[in-house]
């Protein structure tokens, strides 16, 4: 990807760092540990999403240093979200609608293994990918999109204004 479009941002999937981070701690310290990675992911700007990161680094550091690593890894990843209109932040932290059609597609595809020739199964893949298609939410105002194209930036959400000279 970063060949091909070399300027691209990359966002990663909080529903996934946080089942990934989730996997380290004893089931004791799973819910709290979910609280606060909650608190980071859904904070009102970037800077309180870096103190809540600040918070739980320091708070699970020290004793649950795999755990810390996990989470640690990709940070900037996890907030680049932050630099995107606010109305699409739902649609930016999460990678599950992409995976909940590559799921349906797998289990298709892998009970007609071998049945196929590959035109076939490019058609099938396809067409399982448009009725796929029709369950996914539509994305929230899709006027911002223009913005976001143009190249406009965005600070917690917000078009940055432009200082006068």
């Amino acid at each position: 990807m970063k060949e091909i479009f070399p300027t691209t941002r990359f966002q990663r999937c909080w529903v996934h760092k946080t089942a990934n981070v989730l996997n380290k701690p004893t089931k004791s310290l799973q819910t709290l540990a979910k609280k606060r990675i909650h608190d980071i992911c859904i904070a009102p700007t970037k800077e309180e999403a870096e103190e809540a990161f600040d918070f739980f680094l320091k708070s699970y550091g020290a004793k649950y240093h795999k755990v810390t690593e996990c989470l640690k890894k990709g940070r900037e990843n996890l907030l680049t979200f932050y630099d995107f209109p606010a109305e699409y932040w739902r649609h930016l932290r999460t990678t599950n609608p992409i995976d909940s059609t590559y799921a349906t597609v797998k289990l298709r595809t892998a009970k007609t293994w071998g049945c196929l020739s590959r035109e076939t199964g490019l058609s099938m893949v396809y067409q399982l990918c448009r009725a796929a298609e029709r369950k996914w939410q539509r994305l929230h105002e899709p006027k911002r999109l223009a913005d976001v194209v143009k190249g406009v930036k965005f600070v917690n959400g917000e078009v940055l204004e432009k200082k006068a000279a």
